[in-house]
């Protein structure tokens, strides 16, 4: 079984599998949409016993959430509305449920990858280490 431990560090997202509408069923403006999708980021994983700290840097910016595995926080999207969302380690992938989306991370090889699915829509982020 593979710890959470391996998620840390710099990722840089090579391939994202229907960003758009994944972006538009989330209710982001269209401005954001077209400004995201030619972005792939690099994302900066921390963690320190139970808490994370999950970066996602772009030209549009920088956002940073911090979160505790089972507990409920807070987090921002790029136009700055915010949505509730609990992480659990579960079989060494992190699976994140908000109201609109749920969300799991883990390791295929020497990948990471992100399946969110947001009612019938199903977006995939892969990422290799930077």
């Amino acid at each position: 079984m593979t710890s959470s431990m391996d998620f840390c560090g710099t990722w840089k997202v090579y391939s994202e599998e229907n960003l758009e509408g994944f972006l538009k069923v989330m209710g982001a403006p269209e401005m954001i949409i077209k400004m995201r999708k030619d972005v792939k980021p690099v994302l900066v994983i921390e963690r320190k016993g139970s808490d994370f700290t999950y970066t996602m840097k772009t030209p549009l910016g920088t956002r940073v959430h911090s979160f505790r595995l089972g507990k409920e926080s807070e987090m921002t999207v790029a136009d700055g509305r915010k949505f509730k969302c609990t992480v659990r380690e579960e079989n060494g992938k992190l699976i994140a449920e908000a109201e609109k989306f749920t969300a799991v991370r883990e390791l295929q090889g020497g990948d990471m990858v992100e399946t969110i699915t947001a009612g019938d829509v199903t977006f995939i982020c892969r990422s290799k280490r930077a």
